[in-house]
């Protein structure tokens, strides 16, 4: 069969397609949940190949519900796409690379200094971390700094009513990126309910994603930081440094448990 011209362009234009869209979820939680959609699909691929056909009839319904539940699963990503478009604008970019030891250094040391002068004032505050899972989604939901991390920086963007002070800071890579973001509330029934709204939302976004949460208390000036939906209370200074460090080094690992006196939280 030959191949046309006006063949070879209708591929060219199918691959750009592709592969802007695969540029537009790669920076969201998307990536995770087209993941679950891929190993659905080997399962139903199984279940025919194995014969079984209950597994299978389960599936063929769920089949008809993922249509829509796509539109809905994907609707930030989709409605950011329809808007670029009509801007003329590009296709949301890659989420930051990391960064190397003396940087990684700095940004720690940066993020606990600043934390402990908040904490000396009382200055409440929620600092997240974007790790491998990309938060674009959340960083769109306030308003867009692009600004080196420093202390000052995060000290005059938590200071009582300024217009930013209020919400989460993201932070990618040594790159604060946007102030005054949403986070999602944990539900969570074990979460103590003496935590505020900081709290709740610190352990909401690391239960969604594999982010970091920093928070400083408003109230009693205490040090906490989320990760994987379990909260460590009341650390130094010294002590969120070697936390962070651990945490950010290889971009993954556990939960260092290097202070058993500390409370965490869920404890169930």
């Amino acid at each position: 069969m030959q191949i046309r011209p006006v063949d070879a362009l209708d591929i060219v234009i199918v691959t750009i397609l592709i592969y802007q869209v695969l540029l537009l979820v790669r920076g969201t939680r998307a990536v995770q949940l087209a993941s679950g959609l891929v190993v659905l699909f080997l399962v139903y691929t199984a279940s025919r190949v194995l014969k079984l056909n209950t597994l299978q009839w389960v599936l063929s319904y769920l089949t008809l519900a993922i249509p829509l539940a796509l539109l809905v699963i994907f609707q930030p990503e989709l409605r950011r796409m329809l808007e670029q478009l009509g801007r003329g604008g590009t296709f949301v970019q890659g989420v930051g690379g990391g960064l190397g030891r003396e940087e990684t250094i700095r940004l720690v040391n940066d993020v606990a200094r600043a934390c402990r002068i908040l904490s000396g004032r009382r200055t409440g505050a929620l600092i997240v971390l974007e790790r491998r899972t990309g938060l674009n989604d959340v960083v769109e939901s306030g308003i867009k700094v692009d600004a080196l991390v420093s202390v000052q920086l995060l000290i005059t963007i938590f200071f009582p009513n300024t217009p930013l002070h209020d919400g989460a800071v993201v932070l990618r890579g040594n790159r604060l990126m946007a102030a005054s973001c949403l986070l999602p509330l944990s539900e969570n029934p074990h979460l103590s309910r003496t935590l505020g709204t900081r709290h709740r939302a610190a352990v909401g976004i690391s239960e969604a994603t594999d982010a970091i949460a920093v928070v400083v208390s408003e109230e009693s000036g205490g040090i906490s930081l989320a990760r994987d939906g379990r909260l460590t209370r009341g650390l130094s200074e010294e002590e969120l440094k070697v936390a962070l460090l651990e945490l950010l080094a290889q971009g993954g690992g556990r939960m260092p448990v290097l202070w058993p006196w500390r409370r965490t939280q869920p404890t169930a």
